[in-house]
């Protein structure tokens, strides 16, 4: 993961072209072309990139008007490539010398699902890590060997390149883009606007296909284990101690957990803990040993090396990054 502080990412690129699934069209618009500055998000110019200024067809019947040519990609801090209804469909040459050009000057570029096949097609993607929907997989091993393909995860990045697997895992893409340009709080306000979660992490497994039976009452019971887990999380928590809530062994639990939720326990707990800790840094000035407790670190040291793992960073230079007008909590 990039190292805090980024740049923030204001001019945004929709890159188009025959073939472009609607959903990833839909994803990127509502993210980052949707005002929102009314709600302390800021102001998102985003632009519809592509080689021919004809509307570009869709499924569905549905089209997108281009408004800008290649050429805007140059002044655009984010790329945003979504993906293809037909996987094997070609880029434009235009699109893919695009590309190229821009990751050689250090764009952000990302990709939606099998917009990948895109990113691979301009040979941005040899040698580097990458992945897309589950499904493709295969074809995308196939087609593209020289790429380091990845599964068990909703995004990745290498070199400033991230891609994401199918569907809503571009949508977690997105708001991770914008929660590490411009902090978790923002990244918050726009998914409570879509009413969605703030936050899947990038290492969670993709829902893959596999012969699980989930019951009702299982799932029931593993939402009130979640909700307690968030209203308890400055306590010490363990997986034991919530799979005894759930009524189930630490085996069992653990299994149903990482079947409904796509990520153990034990990580899930850490990913909630670190939300907590950067929203309590950007929203009030308490102390770091305060903040560690009330997210559950237990220490300062621990939240620090938590910290530096999952963000490349440290909690103070996460404050000075995002910290907004402080406020009691």
């Amino acid at each position: 993961m990039p190292s805090l502080p980024r740049t923030p990412l204001h001019r945004i690129a929709l890159l188009a072209f025959p073939g472009i699934r609607a959903f990833d069209v839909s994803v990127i618009t509502e993210v980052w072309g949707a005002d929102r500055t009314d709600r302390g998000v800021p102001a998102f110019d985003l632009r519809r990139v592509a080689a021919d200024p004809a509307p570009v067809p869709m499924r569905g019947g549905l089209a997108l008007t281009p408004d800008r040519t290649p050429a805007w990609l140059d002044r655009a801090e984010l790329i945003l490539v979504p993906g293809l209804d037909d996987h094997t469909t070609p880029a434009p040459a235009p699109v893919l010398e695009a590309l190229r050009r821009a990751h050689a000057r250090g764009t952000t570029i990302a990709s939606l699902c099998g917009g990948a096949f895109t990113l691979a097609q301009a040979g941005l993607l040899d040698g580097r890590r990458a992945l897309t929907h589950w499904a493709l997989t295969d074809l995308f091993r196939a087609r593209h060997p020289r790429v380091r393909v990845e599964q068990d995860a909703l995004f990745v990045e290498d070199g400033n390149i991230w891609t994401s697997a199918g569907t809503a895992a571009g949508l977690d893409l997105c708001l991770h883009l914008v929660r590490i340009a411009h902090g978790a709080e923002t990244a918050a306000t726009i998914a409570r606007s879509m009413v969605t979660a703030p936050f899947r992490a990038g290492s969670q497994a993709q829902f893959i296909e596999h012969p699980t039976p989930r019951t009702d009452r299982d799932l029931d019971a593993l939402a009130d284990v979640r909700a307690y887990a968030l209203s308890h999380l400055h306590e010490p928590l363990t997986v034991p101690a919530l799979a005894e809530r759930a009524g189930m062994s630490p085996r069992s639990f653990a299994r149903h957990f990482t079947a409904a939720t796509g990520t153990t326990p034990r990580r899930w707990l850490l990913d909630q803990r670190i939300a907590t800790a950067q929203k309590l840094l950007e929203r009030t000035d308490l102390p770091m040993p305060e903040v560690a407790r009330r997210a559950g670190f237990g220490s300062e040291i621990t939240m620090r090396q938590h910290f530096a793992i999952r963000l490349t960073t440290s909690p103070r230079a996460y404050r000075a990054s995002f910290a907004s007008t402080p406020t009691s909590l």
